[in-house]
């Protein structure tokens, strides 16, 4: 019996499934999870001692690769420093000055330690700024998993096959109203019935937890316009995508302005972190400057606030277009195997994120994502592993390209695809 097959039989006595986040136990297309010692670049390594070409990238935080040498280095000196201090400190304010240079809709910005804690947030704070109730959302986006929010949230739930969650009261749900992602006539009807009440339209700008599904042309600045029209603010959801896609997040890679965006994953380095920002306006509400109250113990903690500087400082224009290149490369070959094989596929890629749904046509929202060849997927993602390419376990994901990655990986990676497709058909 395998190192990780002892750990998970031992994990699953001691937490729920044996994981402590419900996708890493492979329920979408079985096995067992491998258990991992250690990581360098994208290379996994497992407690087994096979190696593993990585792109799931921590779900998103480590563009620049595992254990990058700056990043560990910020870390490693920061922790001699002190680990946490309950009191402000300067690297707090260095993150937030990069993130408010990077980001021309941020005025002001606080720091938090998750993305579902920088959602959360973002909507109090929309509610308190309007006085109004209601949240739209999109059946398939993600936003953390707050009450108000497990209500069709996509890939974790989705994959899971849970459709809400219990424990979630109909009082949380009944603020929530649910639209179409990439169908404006569907939030256009929601603000027709109650737009005087609506607070807050939230999107991720690029889907990424039905899969990587980006907007169609039109269907953000059609948002921005509903939102204007109907006194509603606009909350950009780019915990994945901020930092990632492009400099300034997906808002400058759609030259958009939220009114409110939440940010993690890249921003932290891989270490915890969240952060909520926008206008000075609706920041100087938050408390202690204004009556809107959240906290947190370690918000701001020095080591996260060091791993996510010492990140961005690496994501440079050389960098940027470097992700652009492999990843480029790696749809290409990904959609040659696929026709090769004669197997039905599209892969949606925005920057150094995408995702290969085994489908005919493209996936424009959850509906057309919840089509696609999900038991395929399941195989393709077994033969993957084996060969020694660990993808995202379940069709519903995004996967993620770093600066680690290169061309001898992508071609490693492809000519894995080729012979999973070849042995599928």
């Amino acid at each position: 019996m395998s190192q990780s097959q002892q750990l998970f039989d031992r994990a699953r006595r001691l937490l729920p499934g044996g994981v402590n986040s419900p996708v890493r136990a492979f329920k979408a297309v079985g096995g067992t999870p491998p258990f991992i010692a250690s990581a360098s670049g994208c290379t996994l390594t497992d407690v087994d001692g096979r190696e593993y070409l990585d792109y799931i990238g921590s779900w998103g935080p480590m563009i620049a690769g595992h254990a990058h040498p700056e990043v560990t280095s910020a870390i490693e000196a920061a922790a001699r420093r002190g680990t946490s201090f309950g009191a402000p400190g300067p690297l707090e304010v260095e993150l937030a000055e990069e993130i408010v240079h990077r980001v021309p809709s941020v005025d002001m910005v606080r720091m938090v330690n998750s993305g579902t804690e920088a959602t959360m947030s973002a909507v109090r704070l929309a509610r308190a700024a309007t006085r109004r109730e209601v949240v739209i959302k999109f059946a398939g986006c993600y936003h953390g998993h707050a009450d108000s929010f497990l209500i069709q949230a996509g890939s974790g739930v989705a994959t899971l096959g849970l459709p809400d969650s219990p424990g979630v009261t109909a009082g949380a749900a009944r603020d929530t109203r649910v639209a179409r992602y990439n169908d404006l006539d569907s939030v256009a009807a929601i603000f027709d019935r109650e737009g005087s009440q609506v607070a807050a339209v939230i999107v991720e700008p690029v889907a990424g937890n039905m899969g990587v599904v980006p907007p169609r042309t039109g269907f953000l600045e059609g948002l921005r316009a509903l939102c204007d029209r109907h006194g509603a603010l606009l909350i950009f959801d780019e915990v994945m995508t901020g930092f990632r896609v492009h400099p300034a997040g997906a808002q400058g890679l759609y030259s958009l302005r939220p009114d409110l965006s939440t940010f993690g994953k890249v921003i932290g380095g891989g270490l915890p972190v969240g952060a909520y920002g926008g206008r000075t306006d609706l920041m100087t509400l938050i408390a202690p400057s204004g009556p809107v109250y959240q906290a947190g113990t370690l918000s701001g903690n020095p080591l996260a606030m060091a791993a996510g500087l010492a990140t961005l400082k690496l994501l440079d224009e050389a960098a940027y277009a470097r992700l652009e290149t492999v990843s480029a490369a790696l749809e290409a070959g990904l959609l040659d195997a696929c026709r090769q094989a004669g197997v039905p596929a599209v892969v949606q890629r925005v920057g150094s994120m995408l995702t290969l749904f085994f489908h005919a046509g493209p996936v424009h929202n959850m509906d057309d994502a919840s089509q696609a060849d999900h038991p395929r997927f399941a195989r393709f993602f077994a033969a993957l592993l084996e060969q020694g390419v660990h993808l995202p376990p379940s069709g519903y994901e995004a996967w993620f390209v770093s600066l680690a990655h290169d061309e001898t990986v992508v071609e490693h990676t492809l000519a894995a695809a080729r012979k999973a497709l070849e042995a599928g058909r």
